[in-house]
């Protein structure tokens, strides 16, 4: 078992985009791969560790999340798409890979939609940019927390909450970029969106059911859908091989990606 902290191989960097310093944490030399974290912030588990031994791995820290000021400016997720894309810019990536989690999942997808001739592939981590009608943010004790996020919370490191004036401009901010439970612009952009797109859920999720991946898979052109077996919400914090095992495969096939024959994923 590993009992290494996650992340430790990660530099701490900053990069000046669109009016905001913007933190980030990069490891691994190979293609570009950028991470939009949940809306509980930047946490880097063993599938980036895993992931940074194939790619060059920035996982971002969006404006207004974590120790960031206060971000009052952006007001969809357009926009703070659109600030993503100029960190980007500001980083000299012309392409790369791009991988977003759960709101993050929403934030990337409307980045593809902006930029698609600039993603080479875009993973989807249960993404909720389609939420059944009258889904909250997941909220609670760090106990009930964990319940949300993993299966196996008995088996998974003890959540931290974050400092109460962290959570409080957090909250504000999720509240104020979510949008809709099912967006009909974006929805409809969905289908002309060019880029390989992977979009991976847990059959355990008690955030975003695992049965909204059929609605990615019907609206998006090219879509694989991919469900891992004993896992929640947060699935490549609780099975990060095979979380990377799957993304790593598309990432270099794209639509020859055919998933593993092991017993840790299904594809439906």
């Amino acid at each position: 078992m590993e009992t290494t902290r996650p992340g430790v191989g990660f530099a701490e960097k900053h990069v000046e985009a669109d009016g905001f310093r913007i933190r980030y944490c990069e490891a691994g030399d190979g293609p570009p791969l950028i991470h939009l974290h949940g809306a509980g912030g930047m946490r880097l588990n063993r599938a980036h560790d895993q992931l940074a031994r194939y790619y060059r791995v920035m996982a971002f820290e969006m404006p207004g999340f974590g120790a960031s000021p206060e971000n009052t400016r952006s007001q969809s997720q357009a926009e703070l798409a659109a600030t993503m894309l100029k960190a980007a810019d500001a980083l000299r990536l012309d392409r790369f890979n791009l991988w977003g989690t759960s709101f993050g999942g929403r934030t990337a997808l409307s980045l593809a939609t902006q930029a698609p001739e600039r993603v080479l592939g875009l993973v989807l981590e249960a993404p909720a940019a389609i939420r059944p009608v009258g889904t909250q943010p997941p909220s609670g004790s760090p106990d009930q927390m964990a319940a949300l996020l993993y299966a196996h919370p008995e088996r998974m490191p003890p959540i931290v909450p974050p400092e109460p004036a962290i959570a409080a401009k957090t909250r504000d901010l999720v509240m104020r970029l979510r949008g809709p439970d099912r967006d009909a612009d974006l929805e409809d952009r969905l289908g002309r969106l060019p880029t390989p797109v992977l979009a991976i859920f847990g059959t355990r999720d008690r955030v975003i059911p695992a049965e909204m991946g059929r609605l990615y898979k019907r609206l998006v052109a090219n879509c694989h859908l991919l469900l891992v077996y004993d896992a929640a919400h947060a699935i490549g914090a609780e099975r990060p091989d095979a979380f990377t095992e799957a993304v790593h495969d598309f990432l270099q096939r794209h639509d020859a990606f055919v998933i593993s024959r092991q017993n840790t994923v299904l594809f439906p």
